[in-house]
């Protein structure tokens, strides 16, 4: 364990996006296993419908079923954040702690006031590059 921090410490910008990227995949994973995939899809794929009406209204001034559209727009937003609850619950406390110790390995590094960003940047990009390659919604 004492070596696995000494090499962390030793190269921190690069241990912290294998960390991040490695943080993305489970989070990816725990998703693809929890997540109602074709209802999501299914949801999507009825918000496009909705926002594509809203313009075609909005240009026609129909004032009334623009607020109707973006009622039901948000109905869907709203489900969406229901069926995404489960796999944050299930991850949440995992990564508050793992923060913790991320944070008091990287204090004595060349990167200890900025490991967070990098940590931002790089989970992003590997969430995006996670979830083209496993299809997730």
């Amino acid at each position: 364990m004492v070596d696995f921090l000494v090499l962390i410490q030793q190269n921190p910008r690069v241990s912290i996006i294998i960390i991040a990227l490695g943080i993305s995949l489970l989070i990816t994973l725990v998703n693809y296993f929890f997540l109602d995939k074709e209802k999501l899809r299914d949801i999507k794929e009825r918000q496009k419908s909705i926002q594509k009406q809203l313009k075609e209204h909005q240009k026609a001034g129909n004032h009334e079923k623009v607020l109707q559209l973006n009622k039901e727009l948000m109905g869907h937003a709203g489900e969406m954040m229901r069926h995404s609850l489960k796999p944050m619950l299930i991850t949440i406390i995992p990564i508050f702690v793992l923060f913790a110790f991320i944070r008091n390995v990287y204090a004595e590094t060349t990167i200890a006031s900025s490991w967070f960003w990098y940590y931002l940047l790089s989970a992003i990009a590997g969430s995006i590059l996670v979830k083209k390659l496993s299809k997730l919604p």
